[in-house]
């Protein structure tokens, strides 16, 4: 059931965990008009599967965009097919390769089932931004880009970092903040909410609204979250990510491996944690009173129980205690099967028993992890990336921190 709450607090709710809120007053405003008419605000949101997996960072604007459906508005998720075939250039150093469509079909399913982890379903209408954008004639597209001049897309940051070092950026790409401005008039969307990187093509949305006649949208930006190493966004393609289908003692180690100064940040934009008690949680890490390793555990064991269940938290936290601190072995492991055609007498060379158990992607994976000291056999380290592992037991290798698979050769 929507809450009820006065317009202050309303407005409040709004602005609670973002980077910056374009404008207060236009919000206000806003509210008041929809509770004049009983027609929830549209909260325009947009995302384009250019990869099959949403991870924690993608959730820090579904979370908001949840508190105010639990205000009783109503969430449009923009699945952008048509602009993923682009790319979003933001935060990009380099054009992005283009998917086909049948990629961005696949990963557009996977991300519609992934999003209702969080959001409510009752109140989210789901669009595909080729439904509009896909009809739209050549005079349109002319048209629409005569709404921005090149001068205007190049004080866009990312576009005058690629400009200025003279990295190629191509006319598709400038493209980008005019289509997604145009899906907000075609919705006539009330707020468009998005990461700190989207400003520019936000503020683009209010600018081809106003053109149009229509009421421009308010806009507001949420902070990126950091990965697993504490410096670079969380993403996918730099492995510091923490995927919202991860198992969930995939789930819980990952929380674990983060540097304890990212605490605060994941208590406030990945939790329901009150506020105040995060403030206090805060507090006692700084003071000494909370040890950051009790703290962290609670970080992963609040994470853990959104994404999958209290119950299955304890046991992540039972299986993580039992491998990390008590130098345990998982009692969960993957069994892996060598064929015979892959063993010489038996045995198998150590990297190439890594990928077969699929514990690593590459021989110059496996080579690193053995000179850093993160692979063992049956507990023993191994030294040397030329080792020979006899496979006529069960072997169990731990490839780093929280990789294991329990190995044998495949029987005749």
């Amino acid at each position: 059931m929507p809450r009820h709450l006065d317009i202050e607090e309303e407005v409040r709710v709004f602005e609670a965990g973002a980077a910056e809120l374009i404008s207060r007053d236009e919000i206000k405003k806003k509210l008041l008009d929809a509770r004049k008419t009983g027609r929830p605000l549209k909260l325009k949101y947009g995302a384009d599967p250019s990869a099959p997996d949403i991870h924690l960072g993608h959730t820090v604007p579904l979370r908001k965009l949840r508190s105010l459906q639990d205000l009783g508005h109503q969430v449009i998720f923009i699945i952008g097919d048509f602009t993923a075939r682009i790319g979003d250039p933001s935060q990009q150093s380099e054009t992005r390769k283009m998917l086909s469509a049948e990629q961005v079909r696949a990963n557009a399913e996977s991300y519609q089932k992934q999003v209702f982890k969080v959001l409510d379903p009752a109140r989210t209408t789901v669009r595909y931004n080729s439904e509009w954008l896909d009809r739209m004639s050549p005079n349109d597209f002319l048209a629409l880009t005569s709404k921005y001049t090149v001068a205007r897309l190049l004080e866009r940051d990312d576009f005058k970092k690629r400009f200025d070092s003279k990295q190629p950026i191509a006319l598709l790409e400038f493209l980008y903040p005019l289509l997604q401005g145009h899906d907000s008039v075609v919705l006539q969307a009330d707020v468009e909410i998005g990461g700190t990187d989207q400003k520019f093509n936000l503020l683009v949305g209010r600018e081809l609204q106003r053109d149009a006649g229509q009421e421009p949208q308010a806009v507001l930006t949420l902070p990126i979250l950091e990965g697993t190493d504490g410096v670079q966004k969380m993403s996918k393609s730099l492995g510091n990510y923490i995927a919202v289908q991860d198992p969930p003692n995939d789930m819980f180690g990952k929380v674990m491996s983060i540097p304890d100064a990212l605490m605060g940040r994941y208590f406030t934009y990945l939790t329901d944690l009150p506020a105040a008690e995060v403030a206090e949680l805060e507090k006692g890490l700084r003071d000494g009173r909370v040890h950051p390793r009790d703290l962290k555990v609670r970080l992963a064991k609040e994470i853990v129980a959104l994404y999958h269940s209290p119950q299955q938290a304890e046991a992540a936290q039972r299986e993580f205690d039992n491998v990390f601190r008590e130098g345990g072995l998982p009692e969960d492991m993957p069994e892996v099967a060598i064929p015979a055609a892959k063993l010489k007498d038996g045995a198998i060379d150590i990297l190439n028993l890594l990928q077969e158990a699929g514990l690593t992607v590459s021989k110059s994976e496996g080579r690193r992890l053995i000179q850093q000291g993160g692979v063992r056999v049956n507990q023993n380290k191994v030294t040397s990336d030329q080792e020979q592992v006899r496979l006529s037991d069960p072997t169990v290798i731990q490839c780093g921190k929280r990789k294991f698979a329990r190995v044998r050769a495949e029987r005749p």
